[in-house]
Formats: structure tokens, C-alpha cells, sequence
């Protein structure tokens, strides 16, 4: 059981291919420092809740921090949940 627990912790995939209204944990921010910096000044945390609430071509919509914010797809798959 605590393998499971173990292994299901250690799956990341990026925020453009989550599902829609499921709350994630942002796991990890890649890029470079300027990218993560601007993506933390949106309110893109690790540690923090984000929500997809639409998807279009790799471009999502999500909600983070009581906001909607619009990302483009390059940025989606920089936040790993």
C-alpha cells in the first residue's frame, strides 16, 4: 500500500495535460529563472492549487488563487502537478 502512495507522489505530468476541474498541486516549475519568476509573480507556487478550467490547443485557462489566468501552452508545460 505504501508503495503505491510512494509511486502515485512521484507522477508528474505537465498543468496543459491534467483534467479539467480537478484541483492539482503544483509539483514543479521549470524554465529559466526569468520564466519561473514571471510564472511566480501570476501565482504559480509549488505547493500551491491550480484548476484547469479550459483547454484549447494546448492553451488553458485555470484558476489559481481565486483568479482565472490565461496560459499559453510553452508556459502549461513548464508547471508540473
Amino acid at each position: 500500500m505504501y508503495a503505491n502512495l510512494r509511486l502515485q507522489e512521484e507522477i508528474m505530468i505537465p498543468l496543459c495535460l491534467s483534467e479539467k476541474g480537478e484541483p492539482q498541486i503544483i509539483k514543479k516549475i521549470g524554465g529559466k529563472p526569468e520564466v519561473k519568476q514571471h510564472l511566480e509573480n501570476l501565482g504559480f507556487n509549488v505547493g500551491g492549487t491550480v484548476t484547469v478550467i479550459s483547454s484549447l490547443g494546448g492553451n488553458v485557462i485555470v484558476k489559481v488563487k481565486e483568479s482565472r489566468i490565461a496560459i499559453n501552452d510553452d508556459l502549461a508545460r513548464k508547471i508540473m502537478v
